[in-house]
């Protein structure tokens, strides 16, 4: 299931177009801490907070990987100015290739909508820790510092970075045409993403 949540912009250093919109798609288990796996229960999905240097419309999903480009597309038709994906680090995704499909079906829409004349550089990458180490250690009673996964300090850097990266780009971007032509669909619809196991992709 996936969180919908809208979050006003926070001022940026330096002046942004006015009006600019950033649709988030965020893995769940990108910035949480370690859990040992439980047939009991999942782990609990952590959303740290992002604050935005622009109005943000951010979409938690399982696994970055689960995203297709249609789910990417919908969010461009619907207004968004930028679409950020944070991903797990490369390497430490639950979902093993989750974080490298992301890559390339980032890389192909951001391509496509270049083709078709409304500028690239509309799609953006980023990652923050990831926890599949982690719950692996925790998993197997392994109590050394690196079952314990990143620090605070590590994530709120690398918050930062997304943040400046964001603002970076959203001064680089023309608006988005499509926003004033943005149909009045369910919130809800363009980002259903399914749980389904798309190992074999």
């Amino acid at each position: 299931m996936n969180e919908i949540q809208s979050t006003p912009a926070v001022p940026a250093a330096g002046a942004l177009p006015e009006g600019q919109v950033v649709t988030a798609f965020i893995c769940a288990n990108c910035a949480r801490t370690g859990i040992a796996p439980s047939s009991g229960r999942r782990a609990r999905p952590t959303k740290p907070d992002f604050q935005w240097p622009a109005a943000a419309r951010e979409v938690l999903v399982p696994c970055t990987g689960r995203l297709q480009p249609e789910h990417l597309l919908k969010a461009f038709e619907a207004g968004a100015d930028l679409v950020c994906i944070v991903a797990c680090d490369e390497g430490n995704c639950h979902h093993l290739e989750g974080s490298r499909r992301a890559k390339a079906r980032a890389e192909f829409v951001d391509r496509m909508l270049a083709e078709i004349g409304l500028g690239g550089g509309h799609i953006l990458l980023c990652h923050l820790p990831g926890s599949a180490r982690e719950d692996m250690a925790l998993g197997a009673a392994n109590k050394t510092p690196a079952a314990q996964g990143a620090s605070q300090q590590e994530i709120a850097a690398r918050l930062r970075q997304i943040r400046d990266e964001v603002a970076l780009r959203l001064k680089q971007l023309a608006p988005n045409p499509l926003r004033g032509a943005a149909s009045g669909d369910s919130a809800d619809g363009p980002y259903e993403v399914e749980e389904t196991n798309d190992s074999e992709d």
